[in-house]
């Protein structure tokens, strides 16, 4: 669906983007990573064609970007681009209609999303009459209205309460399962593990990591496993088949310990040392989480 190549953005001798290429396959969701000021603003300008490369070239759905793509795309910014002064359910028509719908069919796609989202009473309503987050709402309409086959969302969940931010990511999937590819930025790592299947993280301006969301956690994994036990606290004398990194007891007295198995170890050979010592409730593998990766991969560049 879209293809990223080599791109390179400069402003005023900042560097916002450093040769940064990804691949972003049809129905996907993608996630693109980063702290603030990393580039993935400009980056997302740029497939917008709000703003030019200085070098490189992007292709959508197999063509080099161009004007006549701007209808299949969907773009829900970072600083929202409602009207205040104007009645809600009038722009997001004038919209529409700049994405290529015809008014009839404009309105009653508006009334369908509208009921869809519980605020059917808003068509006469002012943005400004609106909180941040009932403006978003509005934003989001906007955004998907017109069926685009790229939706791109800048920190799409800011503003929301958490009933609302379920909402939307409920939306969000209901239309990847429809077929919309969706490219989409944030701050919230948790939406990130719920809902994409491939990430790229950006930091200061050059792509650091990127590909499947499994994969990724998969290869920093590091054989290390948490084990909850009840029984007497495990006495250790350094003949075990792991190394103890940490150890607790919880309220109702069982033991968690975190473990790193030894090498040429597996986790059997844990439980068929703890087994005639303890009672086993539980063991699993500690995959570091995508915020874990994040966190250490900008702290290693800094």
């Amino acid at each position: 669906m879209l293809s990223i190549r080599n791109i390179v953005k400069q402003y005023a001798g900042h560097k916002a983007l450093n040769d940064v290429s990804l691949e972003v396959t049809s129905g996907q969701i993608f996630g693109l990573l980063g702290p603030n000021g990393a580039g993935k603003t400009s980056l997302i300008r740029i497939i917008n064609q709000i703003t030019a490369p200085d070098s490189g070239e992007i292709y959508f759905d197999g063509e080099k970007l161009n004007q006549s793509h701007i209808e299949r795309i969907g773009y829900m910014p970072e600083e929202r681009g409602l009207y205040k002064k104007m009645a809600i359910g009038e722009q997001i028509v004038y919209l529409a209609r700049l994405k290529g719908l015809s008014h009839a069919e404009a309105t009653k796609r508006i009334k369908y999303w509208f009921e869809k989202l519980e605020i059917e009473s808003w068509w006469n309503k002012k943005v400004e009459e609106l909180s941040k987050g009932m403006q978003q709402k509005a934003q989001f309409v906007a955004t998907v209205l017109h069926e685009p086959d790229l939706i791109i969302l800048d920190e799409p969940f800011s503003g929301f309460d958490p009933v609302n931010a379920e909402l939307i990511k409920d939306e969000i999937l209901e239309l990847n399962r429809k077929g919309a590819t969706i490219l989409f930025s944030t701050h919230r790592m948790e939406s990130v593990e719920e809902l994409c299947n491939s990430i790229a993280l950006i930091h200061k301006s050059n792509k650091i990591l990127d590909g499947r969301v499994k994969d990724i956690r998969n290869s920093y994994r590091s054989n290390t496993f948490l084990i909850e036990y009840n029984g007497e606290k495990l006495a250790l004398n350094g003949t075990e088949p792991f190394a103890l990194v940490d150890e607790t007891t919880t309220e109702d007295e069982s033991h968690i310990i975190r473990l790193k198995l030894n090498e040429s170890t597996s986790s059997n050979d844990v439980l068929q040392y703890l087994i005639p010592k303890v009672s086993v409730i539980r063991l699993q593998e500690v995959i570091p989480s995508v915020n874990e990766i994040f966190i250490k991969n900008v702290n290693q560049i800094g």
